[in-house]
């Protein structure tokens, strides 16, 4: 779900959000020296720092290519110009900043408690990373964005807002919901950002979108990792971001819709049941089943990339699926400081009252739910459940589009982590049906520009 993944089950786990600041500097270290056996192509031994999920994840060879195309992307490696940790779970999270030709990007390399790198990413360096090019689709004279702040006291959140300008009535607005893990405004992973993408080509088409930075990036220092559920993580922002939308001059307070991506798609019907007045949900990418059951799947999904397993590995996916029975099975008055798939005990004992399907069954609001075919972190499992779950209710949308991949980006073949740091875009389709979709639902207007 949720940042450039080559390890999928730790874009579920390891990057909710949960973390401290630590002052240990034996993995900054070791950050560092991973790193530096990258740039001197010592391939061999930064491959021998992964644990074992990660070999069965990825090769030595497809390492070798990855740091290849970041250097034919951002230019050549030059140095590196800081390190710093931060404790995420039962992880250690080492955030190498590498300066390359064009820009700097930060490897985000995670360690296990053995000191074997259990992660890998490579991210936009915050504040510095290029503006990308906007989507073809996107008509930058038809709508402006401005800065917005949205939030609770304590927690207040920067966002934008893009709102058309081609109109003088109010408009129709979505909120977007992040995935999970520790998100920015853009939803960017790796060298893609489907929410900036959403939200220029949705105002293009007279639509007004605002999206903002997750809770868990803006505050990952300051949330507590034992007390979290996904109220905090994800629920209080979403009504703010709604009712911030409300009060905004030029925007349609009736037509307020929720846009929920992966896990935030979720989350979407927790939403609507909490707003009865927001207009609409529109759920994408998004699992229909438990949150641990997906990491599992997305962990086999991983090992299937490896012919035959060898011990160790197939002890670390019994692991993992012991982690998972024990979730199902926690008892009300388990130690809340307990840590399973890299969660806090309260965030699965919160998840396990709810029920995404059983709620959307409740929901008055029109649903639209769509879904790639070649999304591995997301499967057509959930949307068959969507679909089955949901069966026969005139108030809901389905739709299933052949190439698309979690990031809702055309592409052919067996879909892998890998291919989320290729520069794509939200194929244009997936705004195209939104947008539609949204003009015809409650009477809104149909007389919105359409963009060549």
């Amino acid at each position: 779900m949720k940042h450039f993944h080559f390890l999928v089950i730790l874009s579920l786990v390891c990057t909710l959000g949960f973390s401290v600041q630590s002052q240990n500097s034996k993995e900054e270290n070791a950050g560092r020296q991973f790193v530096n056996h990258l740039a001197k192509k010592e391939y061999p031994k930064a491959y021998s720092m992964f644990d074992d999920v990660m070999k069965m994840s990825m090769s030595q060879k497809r390492l070798e290519q990855v740091w290849n195309v970041l250097q034919n992307q951002e230019g050549a490696f030059k140095r590196i110009d800081s390190v710093h940790k931060e404790v995420v779970g039962a992880y250690e999270a080492v955030f190498v900043t590498c300066l390359f030709g064009k820009t700097s990007v930060d490897a985000k390399v995670v360690f296990d408690h053995a000191g074997r790198v259990a992660g890998l990413w490579f991210l936009p360096t915050q504040a510095k990373a290029p503006v990308s090019e906007p989507p073809s689709y996107a008509n930058t004279n038809l709508f402006r964005e401005k800065d917005i702040v949205i939030g609770t006291t304590g927690w207040m959140l920067p966002g934008t807002l893009s709102i058309p300008t081609h109109t003088n009535t109010p408009v129709p607005a979505v909120v977007l919901i992040h995935g999970s893990g520790p998100n920015d405004r853009d939803e960017t992973v790796g060298a893609n950002k489907p929410f900036r993408d959403l939200a220029m080509g949705l105002a293009t088409k007279g639509v007004a979108v605002l999206r903002f930075e997750k809770r868990t990036k803006q505050y990952s220092k300051k949330l507590t990792a034992t007390t979290i559920t996904v109220k905090e993580e994800v629920i209080d922002d979403a009504m703010s971001a709604v009712a911030k939308l409300r009060s905004i001059p030029g925007i349609d307070a009736k037509q307020i819709y929720v846009l929920g991506h992966s896990f935030g798609g979720y989350l979407a019907p927790r939403i609507g049941q909490d707003d009865a007045n927001i207009a609409g949900l529109i759920i994408v990418a998004s699992p229909a089943r438990p949150l641990e059951d997906v990491v599992l799947d997305q962990l086999k999904y991983s090992a299937s990339f490896k012919t035959n397993l060898n011990a160790t590995e197939k002890a670390q996916i019994e692991k993992f699926q012991s982690e998972v029975t024990e979730i199902k099975n926690l008892p009300e008055q388990a130690e809340p400081s307990k840590m399973l798939l890299g969660a806090p005990v309260i965030y699965w004992q919160d998840l396990r009252k709810y029920n995404a399907i059983q709620t959307a069954k409740k929901l008055k609001q029109p649903i639209l739910i769509l879904q790639g075919e070649r999304d591995f972190q997301v499967t057509q499992t959930d949307f068959q459940l969507w679909k089955t779950g949901l069966n026969g209710r005139s108030t809901v949308t389905f739709k299933l589009y052949p190439g698309l991949n979690h990031l809702l980006a055309q592409g052919t073949g067996k879909s892998t982590p890998a291919e989320y740091y290729e520069k794509h875009h939200v194929a244009k389709v997936i705004v195209d049906d939104i947008a539609s979709w949204i003009m015809t639902t409650n009477g809104v207007s149909k007389n919105a520009p359409v963009s060549k």
